[in-house]
């Protein structure tokens, strides 16, 4: 289990972005570009880009905790259960 866990840190270590800073200044000038040219579908693009990137981070970190608290409630009702059968038997 601490192999699996430690190889996805290591992948999403490896995910962070690092280099995506120095893209700001060509992408605002690439939009302002296209727009003066009457082109919107570019702008529209790169915001849909954006809203994806923003998201994503926040729909792993809901789907971490639903299976957290899934595997937590199971865990709790199997530890009940047990010191339920436990009492029976004394």
């Amino acid at each position: 289990m601490k192999l699996i866990l430690s190889i996805t840190a290591a992948f999403l270590l490896f995910l962070s972005p690092v280099v995506s800073m120095a893209q700001c200044a060509m992408c605002r000038t690439q939009v302002v570009n296209n727009v003066s040219h009457g082109e919107t579908s570019f702008a529209a693009g790169l915001n849909t880009g954006i809203i994806y990137l923003f998201c994503t981070p926040y729909l792993l970190i809901a789907v971490v905790a639903f299976f957290w608290y899934r595997n937590s409630k199971i865990n709790g009702r199997k530890r009940s259960l047990a010191s339920r059968l436990k009492g029976q038997m004394s």
